[in-house]
């Protein structure tokens, strides 16, 4: 078992910065991929973006975060971060961190067996 919890949500303004982290215990490892998904009031969960057990190949949601969303991992805190640079009001979501018992990430959420409890992430315009 894993057991996932987030940290860094929070309010900011449009153009703002925030820093997310998971931090993982139980039977973790560099043998998890990691991945990030939001979820805004009435929609489906979204990808976001996902990383490798290794860290060294990650990927991003095409078009909504590219360029301003990174994801990175530090396997000997068994921490997983996303930093969201110039944020937008659309950006607005709980925030999940999910873990897949695989060293390779997948975009589907149902491919992720590892859950944590979501964080509130809210921008102001």
């Amino acid at each position: 078992q894993v057991q996932l919890v987030e940290f860094g949500g929070g309010s900011v303004q449009a153009g703002g910065s925030l820093r997310l982290s998971c931090v993982a215990s139980g039977r973790t490892g560099n043998n998890y991929a990691m991945g990030w998904f939001r979820q805004a009031p009435g929609k489906e969960r979204q990808f976001v973006a996902a990383i490798t057990g290794s860290g060294r190949s990650s990927r991003y949601s095409a078009d909504s975060v590219k360029g301003r969303f990174t994801i990175s991992r530090d396997n000997a805190k068994n921490t997983v971060y996303l930093q969201m640079n110039s944020l937008k009001p659309e950006d607005t979501a709980v925030y999940y961190c999910a873990a897949r018992r695989s060293n390779y990430y997948r975009e589907g959420p149902d491919e992720y067996d590892y859950w944590g409890q979501g964080t509130q992430v809210t921008v102001s315009s």
